[in-house]
């Protein structure tokens, strides 16, 4: 049997005009990601693995989850997200689109910025878009060899990468599914005969209640 859980990080620093100030878990982040590990707890959802991704904020998740899922994390930067604030940067100066102020204009970002990457019309010192590619790939290859039930911590970019990759999404697509991605949602792929096949999306069950309606957030 192979399950492979993506779990997208809980909310960062909104606002952030930089990586390094993003990258650290909100108050509310962090509530998300302990109220996902509850409801692992609460439904007896089990793992054989639990990794994440290197950044502040996938191992806050990760952590937050571990306290009601006594599981040992393990680490891999091939889980990291683009360098989103880097490629932003070179896009504003090599096509002078600024960086966005609202999740309307960020909405249009997302896709100005995929298109002109996949096309390598992006400084030389980034990473490129067939890299990142190639390590999203790496990593559900490996969690799939691994067998049995893996869960990812990762980010946004990530989970729409592998799921370009295993849907064969263009990238306009690409980018369409990564704005819909909520704060530590779920996205499940089980292997049926050869392939994995999608079980859930952006899935939310431990947000659903009206309560916490406050806390789905994208950004």
């Amino acid at each position: 049997m192979v399950e492979i859980t993506l779990v997208r990080h809980g909310q960062a620093q909104t606002g952030a005009g930089d990586e390094e100030s993003y990258d650290r878990l909100s108050d509310l982040g962090r509530t998300q990601a302990q109220w996902l590990g509850q409801h692992f707890k609460a439904t007896e959802r089990t793992f054989d693995h639990m990794i994440c991704g290197t950044l502040k904020r996938h191992i806050g998740t990760a952590k937050a989850i571990q306290e009601n899922l006594p599981l040992e994390i393990q680490q891999d930067p091939r889980l990291n997200e683009m360098d989103y604030f880097g490629l932003a940067k070179s896009l504003e100066e090599t096509h002078a689109v600024q960086f966005p102020t609202d999740r309307e204009s960020f909405i249009t970002h997302v896709s100005q910025i995929l298109t002109v990457w996949q096309s390598g019309e992006i400084a030389s010192h980034l990473e490129t878009f067939e890299a990142f590619q190639t390590r999203t790939k790496a990593i559900i290859d490996m969690a799939e060899n691994l067998g049995g039930r893996v869960l990812l911590v990762t980010s946004g970019g990530f989970i729409g990468m592998a799921m370009r990759i295993l849907l064969q999404l263009e990238v306009r697509s690409y980018a369409n599914v990564l704005l819909q991605i909520h704060n530590t949602s779920l996205h499940r792929y089980v292997k049926a005969g050869d392939h994995l096949v999608l079980d859930a999306f952006n899935a939310i069950p431990h947000l659903e209640m009206p309560d916490r309606a406050f806390a789905r957030t994208y950004i």
